[in-house]
């Protein structure tokens, strides 16, 4: 879930649970677009949910948090998130991926231009430097994600702007 959004380069909060046992543990994304609070306190939320990775899945990309810099264009956003149990303790070691559509909604297919992925650290972080994604045919503008614990099974969802006139659909 996201709260808000903001066209700069603090870092910014997004929430992703990785699979069951997990939960979301609070989100933001500020913006001065839309001014939304924040998301409630781990406990108060539901946890993420499945949704598909969509046509564009890649395995094996490259481990990075810079996904803007080796791109060179569109506007930047930081997307920041713990992954946490549904006791709201942080899940260390936790692999997360990413992958979305480029400034004018197209993925990069031949290679691995706006994919990564990291691990959480002892407290459950991740982040990623990135740029801002757009909607492409009839799909809201979003990221793909993908956790996953070791051993454990894959979550795959997605991160969609609150407010786009698409995400009904």
């Amino acid at each position: 879930k996201i709260a808000g959004m903001q066209r700069s380069r603090r870092t910014v909060l997004a929430a992703l649970a990785a699979l069951p046992p997990l939960a979301l543990l609070g989100s933001r994304i500020e913006a001065q677009e839309h001014g939304l609070a924040p998301t409630p306190a781990c406990g108060d939320d539901d946890p993420t949910p499945q949704l598909t990775a969509g046509p564009f899945y890649k395995p094996s990309s490259p481990r990075k948090r810079d996904l803007r810099s080796e791109f060179g264009r569109g506007n930047p956003i930081d997307l920041a998130g713990f992954v946490v149990d549904t006791r709201c303790r942080p899940l260390s070691d936790v692999l997360v991926e990413i992958w979305h559509a480029d400034e004018t909604g197209n993925y990069d297919n031949r290679g691995f231009l706006l994919r990564g992925h990291q691990r959480t650290d002892a407290e459950g972080r991740w982040a990623f430097q990135t740029i801002f994604t757009k909607n492409y045919s009839n799909r809201t503008a979003h990221y793909h994600f993908r956790v996953q614990r070791q051993g454990g099974r894959a979550l795959v969802t997605q991160l969609f702007f609150p407010g786009h006139s698409l995400n009904a659909a």
